[in-house]
């Protein structure tokens, strides 16, 4: 799956060198190989909306969007669709609550588009589960994706460590994919130096860091599109570190504090207005009572981490048709 056409920073296009690793593998265990661009879909569905919500002042996730609309959207219609495939193998660290073999017994069908189900159908969502490497753990980048998709999808690392892996696929001599650093960066388009990467596409907008406690003017930066909330800000002539603690895209203004535990990188409250149930419903006990406890992430390589000393409240609003 092709979904980036430029070139990295040392002047390598990775898409074709990940192209030739695939192709080995296929052709070492004889299996057909193909290959599909998105390209398009990718630029329209995925870096364009990465862009407007950098310009809004937010800091969003490619990669959740990349397997939201590319790979469990574009690329899992297009192998079962068009592939006539049972179902859709992927190397990340995550589980699904069905055996495998469930996977390939089921017939694809799309699901009702009614207002009422069938009140007698019998439903047993895919619930998506985590792997057994729990270092590895990339159930925060599948969060997004829809029950059809993770119901005619298996995961065969799920079982599996990192290490074990990689003893695999020594003994099955893919030395070229073992001498493979890991995957960093934006989804797709790899690890870059974010600053410079990102001002090719939006136009710089220089401002001043803040500081929060004096409101004294301790340096300038590019673009405050460029910094994300909590990061340490790279301050010239500054020997403690500084990090950013809010952001006014009105003035350009970054305001930032000393240490990781100053006041203001706290916060009590969130709010969102995109839900996104992977079973399809809402959890019965947060329609009953709007209210639950749940465990949250911002971040993959984080913990989950259950909301100390506050009550999680969801507002739910209907509309009937």
């Amino acid at each position: 799956m092709k979904n980036w056409d430029s070139q990295d920073e040392r002047g390598v296009c990775s898409s074709e060198r990940d192209c030739e690793d695939a192709y080995k593998v296929c052709k070492r265990l004889d299996m057909p190989f193909h290959q599909v661009s998105y390209v398009k879909e990718y630029w329209h569905e995925v870096f364009s909306n990465l862009l407007r919500e950098y310009e809004k002042g937010r800091t969003p996730n490619p990669d959740i969007m990349c397997n939201k609309h590319i790979k469990f959207k574009h690329f899992y219609q297009y192998a079962v669709n068009t592939l006539g495939a049972d179902a859709m193998a992927t190397g990340h660290y995550a589980r699904t609550s069905q055996e495998d073999e469930e996977v390939f017994q089921q017939k694809h069908v799309p699901p009702p588009r009614t207002l009422f189900r069938d009140r007698f159908e019998i439903r047993k969502p895919a619930r998506l589960y985590q792997g057994a490497d729990r270092l590895k753990d990339q159930t925060f980048f599948l969060s997004q994706i829809s029950q059809d998709a993770l119901r005619h999808t298996i995961f065969p690392l799920a079982g599996l460590t990192k290490d074990f892996v990689k003893k695999i696929a020594a003994e099955a001599g893919f030395q070229h994919v073992l001498k493979k650093k890991e995957s960093m960066g934006i989804c797709f388009i790899g690890e870059r130096d974010f600053e410079n990467f990102i001002l090719e596409y939006i136009e710089p907008k220089p401002g001043n860091f803040v500081s929060i406690e004096d409101g004294k003017i301790m340096g300038q930066h590019k673009g405050w599109f460029t910094l994300t909330l909590g990061q340490r800000a790279r301050i010239g002539g500054q020997v403690d570190p500084w990090f950013v603690v809010d952001k006014d895209i009105t003035t350009g203004d970054v305001f930032v504090g000393p240490t990781t535990n100053h006041p203001a990188l706290f916060r009590d409250t969130i709010q969102t207005d995109r839900f996104h149930w992977i079973a399809e419903d809402p959890p019965a006990e947060l329609v009953r009572t709007q209210m639950m406890e749940c465990l949250f992430r911002f971040n993959n390589r984080m913990p989950l981490n259950v909301l100390q000393g506050c009550a999680v409240f969801f507002q739910i609003k209907a509309k009937y048709t």
